[in-house]
C-alpha cells in the first residue's frame, strides 16, 4: 500500500488517550500532524476505557468540532465514538480517509455491524490491535487451566462454608498434561508458550495447516474433535465469524475425555452454551473459565452465573493497565509503515470480518 500523501499526514484521535501517548504519535515523523482535543473526548473511567464515560455528552458546537476534526484526517486512531455507527458516518463523510486503526483485537464485528458495503470498505484500510492483548489473555488462560487442575472452585466453596474435608482430594498435575488450543494465532501461540513452560504438550487448530515449532499436532477446525480425544485442557481463542459460530457443539464436547478443563478467551458465539452446560453436568468438562459469552452482558437468567464449576469473567481478561501504551506503540509502528508505503499488519478481513 502506498501512502499518496507526500507532504502532511493528518491523524485524528477519535477516542480517549493520555496526552503523553499523543505526543509519542506526534514524534513518529515531522510530516505527521496529530489532531487531539481532550475536551471533545469522554474521560476514561478505568485504564484503556476506549468508550469513556457514557454520561459524557458534547454540546452541539462540540459535536460539530469533533466531526470536523475527524473529517480532516487521512488516518483515525479509534472508531468515532468507538461505535459501528461512527465508522459508518466517517466513511460517508470523510473523502480523505485512508486508514482506521481500531482499539479492539476483534474489530471485525464492529466493521460488519457498520453495515458498510464492499465498495465503501475498499476505499480505506481498517487495522486491529491484535497481538497487544495476547499476553494478558494467555495469562488468563493459564489461570483458567490452573484453576481447573487445582480445584479452585471446590476450595472456594469449602472456604465459604468453613469446611475442612475429612478426605483429602488430590489435585492434577499440569506438567505432562495435554492442551489443545482452538486458534493458533498470536493469542493461541502466546498461550502455548506459557503452557509449554508449565510442562504441557500442546496441539491446536489453524486455518492454514502447517507445522509450528513446539506444537505437537496442527489441524484445521474440522480436525478439532480428533485432537480433543487426548486433551486434558482446551483453550478457545477463535474470533466470532460465520465459520466459527457454534464450533464447540454437543458433538465436539462429547469428543472430549471426561474431566477436561475448558477456557474461552475468544468469542462467546464459538460455543454452544447449552452444550457446554450439558458437558459440565455430565462430567465431560470438569471446570470452565469463561471471559466471553454468546450474549453480553451475560443475561441474569443464565445458569452459568451460579454453576459451581464455572468462573464468569465480564470480558475483561485482555484489559491491563499497560493497554493504552501498548496500543499507541503498535499504532506508532504501523504509522511508520504507512508513511513508508509498506503493508499494514492486522488488517480486518472485510469478507469474513475478523
Amino acid at each position: 500500500m502506498m501512502n499518496t500523501m507526500t507532504s502532511e499526514t493528518i491523524v485524528a484521535i477519535a477516542v480517549p488517550l493520555e496526552a503523553e501517548l499523543v505526543d509519542r504519535l506526534r514524534a513518529v515523523d515531522p510530516s505527521v500532524t496529530v489532531l487531539y482535543d481532550p475536551d471533545l473526548l469522554p474521560p476514561e473511567r478505568f485504564p484503556a476505557d476506549h468508550s469513556g464515560d457514557p454520561a459524557f455528552s458534547r454540546t452541539a458546537e462540540q459535536e460539530e468540532r469533533y466531526w470536523s476534526m475527524l473529517n480532516q484526517a487521512q488516518v483515525l486512531y479509534g472508531l468515532p465514538n468507538e461505535s459501528p455507527a461512527g465508522l459508518a458516518r466517517i466513511a460517508r463523510e470523510n473523502p480523505h480517509l485512508q486508514w482506521v486503526h481500531c482499539m479492539a483485537a476483534g474489530a471485525g464485528g464492529a466493521v460488519k455491524a457498520s453495515g458498510l458495503d464492499q465498495e465503501t470498505l475498499r476505499k480505506f484500510k481498517v487495522t486491529t490491535s491484535a497481538g497487544v492483548h495476547a499476553l494478558p489473555l494467555a495469562e488468563f488462560a493459564a489461570m483458567g487451566i490452573l484453576n481447573g487442575f487445582k480445584r479452585s472452585a471446590e476450595l472456594a466453596q469449602d472456604q465459604a462454608a468453613k469446611v475442612w474435608p475429612e478426605l483429602r482430594t488430590p489435585t492434577r498435575l499440569v506438567s505432562g498434561s495435554t492442551l489443545v488450543i482452538a486458534g493458533l494465532g498470536e493469542i493461541g501461540l502466546e498461550t502455548a508458550r506459557i503452557a509449554r513452560a508449565l510442562g504441557m504438550k500442546v496441539s491446536g487448530t489453524k486455518r492454514t495447516v502447517e507445522p509450528i515449532e513446539g506444537i505437537e499436532q496442527v489441524s484445521d477446525n474440522d480436525g478439532l474433535a480428533g485432537l480433543l480425544a487426548t486433551a486434558d485442557a482446551v483453550v478457545n481463542t477463535l474470533p466470532g465469524t460465520p465459520y466459527t459460530e457454534g464450533l464447540f457443539s454437543r458433538e465436539v464436547f462429547s469428543a472430549m475425555k471426561p474431566g477436561t478443563v475448558f477456557v474461552n478467551v475468544g468469542r462467546g458465539t464459538v460455543v454452544d452454551e447449552e452444550a457446554l452446560l450439558e458437558a459440565l453436568d455430565n462430567g465431560q468438562v470438569s471446570y470452565a473459565c469463561l471471559d466471553v459469552f454468546a450474549v453480553e452482558p451475560l443475561p441474569q437468567e443464565s445458569p452459568l452465573w451460579h454453576h459451581p464449576r464455572v468462573m464468569v469473567s465480564p470480558h475483561t481478561s485482555a484489559l491491563s493497565a499497560a493497554e493504552n501504551r501498548l496500543i499507541a506503540e503498535r499504532f506508532a509502528s504501523n504509522l511508520r509503515t504507512f508513511l513508508d508505503g509498506g503493508d499494514l499488519p492486522h488488517l480486518v478481513d472485510t469478507v469474513h470480518f475478523y
